[in-house]
């Protein structure tokens, strides 16, 4: 039965990861570390429609929907199947394109996940 508690809370951590990355994604554009993602080129803001914003474009399935939780065990792994998904998080080879890290947990991400297993293990030991 510990087992199964403890795979169901991989489960909801790697749940709570992927609402971490897409809130980064979609509101916040920063890095984990909090850092603020590079802005658009000038010329290339100048091709972006006024719903657009970094990382994600309206009426667009894109990085924002395609980030999954894939967990199994106990092992909790977040990411995109999207090609561009490394460009963006590292940047491109030439440079043209900046790195906006979006993967990755802030102190405030660590925090809620700690606050989440904390949770768990109360609930057994009682």
């Amino acid at each position: 039965a510990l087992l199964k508690e403890t795979s169901d809370a991989f489960d909801e951590i790697g749940a709570l990861i992927e609402d971490q990355t897409k809130l980064r994604i979609a509101d916040e554009k920063t890095t984990p570390d909090g850092t603020p993602w590079a802005p658009w080129s000038e010329g290339y803001a100048a091709t972006r429609k006024p719903n657009h914003s970094l990382l994600v474009a309206e009426g667009n399935p894109g990085l924002l929907d395609s980030i999954q939780n894939h967990t199994t065990g106990l092992e909790a792994v977040v990411g995109t199947n999207l090609i561009y998904g490394a460009a963006h998080q590292f940047g491109s080879e030439n440079g043209t394109l900046p790195a906006r890290s979006y993967l990755g947990l802030s102190a405030d991400n660590r925090a809620a996940i700690e606050e989440l297993v904390v949770g768990r293990i109360e609930e057994l030991l009682q």
